[in-house]
């Protein structure tokens, strides 16, 4: 498979204080690689690095489609989806897009096949300062695309969008993918990231802490959690039979186990009073809160 991005020992410092220590990345050929973490991780550093807005520092390596990011002939290869951006008050539809293809380096003509693509075509007369948010972000996405990029970055695209609106995104990306586009997103819809992500990369502190598919990190959880309102203290709660490890907030925890049958019948005959519980399955949310939580420690 053919690589898209290199990043090699990439570090980045604000004053005395380092955003990135040492990040080793790699997204291949239609492959989609969700990067993760709390706020403050790194994640916006490491983005700015990839699409050429920020300086390497130090040792610093970065390349995309074999070129530096911060040239233009590399940027031709490279699309970019932001969470905001400000579109001019003036300009239409159809402009920002025909004009995307021109600085891109294509024939303005490719602007319409792919705003019929992202149903843009009867928008393109109607100036973007009127759009809605996901009419926005589908101009955004076509912007990106129109140059046929070699790598598309996503920073938190599918924020605020409705579920018909994401799975019309992810649509469109499936079907760039398999062209050949790789895919590089941040994002806090975690569960999201385990659809749609062939990686997850766990980064915090400037660190990747994991690197893998969705489902390997998941299994390294244990296999059920259970939450509920309970009477019952911690010390009290640790005592319970399979408890591998418990989360509170005020008279609500969150216990995981893997013997779930076992910790149910014994808190159910311990707290008469109990409320409010629910058995669910652990999913990526919780390994990336386990990884990143055993790393704070």
């Amino acid at each position: 498979m053919e690589t898209v991005l290199e990043v090699r020992a990439a570090r980045h410092s604000y004053g005395g204080t380092r955003a990135l220590d040492g990040v080793d990345l790699e997204v291949g050929a239609g492959e989609c690689v969700a990067l993760l973490g709390p706020n403050g991780a790194g994640k916006t550093t490491l983005v700015n690095l990839v699409i050429g807005l920020l300086q390497p520092q130090e040792a610093s390596w970065i390349r995309v489609h074999g070129g530096d990011p911060r040239i233009a002939a590399t940027r031709r290869h490279l699309g970019v989806v932001q969470q905001s951006i400000g579109f001019p008050n003036t300009l239409k539809v159809a402009e920002l897009v025909t004009g995307a293809a021109v600085r891109g380096g294509v024939p303005r003509q490719a602007a319409g096949p792919l705003m019929a693509e992202l149903d843009l075509t009867e928008l393109a007369g109607r100036r973007a300062a009127k759009l809605s948010g996901g009419q926005k972000q589908r101009l955004q996405l076509a912007m990106a695309l129109v140059t046929s990029p070699a790598l598309l970055v996503l920073d938190e695209p599918t924020a605020g969008l409705d579920v018909p609106s994401r799975r019309q995104f992810w649509r469109v990306l499936a079907e760039r993918r398999a062209r050949g586009t790789g895919v590089l997103v941040t994002t806090h819809l975690i569960e999201e990231a385990a659809v749609v992500a062939d990686r997850v990369v766990v980064l915090d502190h400037g660190r990747i802490l994991a690197a893998d598919r969705p489902e390997a990190l998941m299994a390294r959880l244990p296999d059920r959690t259970v939450t509920a309102r309970t009477t019952l203290d911690r010390a009290r709660l640790e005592r319970l039979p399979g408890v591998v490890s418990i989360s509170c907030d005020g008279d609500r925890v969150r216990l995981a186990t893997r013997a779930p049958e076992t910790l149910l019948r014994v808190l159910l005959s311990e707290d008469s009073d109990l409320t409010d519980l629910r058995v669910e399955g652990a999913g990526l949310a919780d390994a990336v809160v386990g990884l990143t939580e055993g790393n704070a420690a």
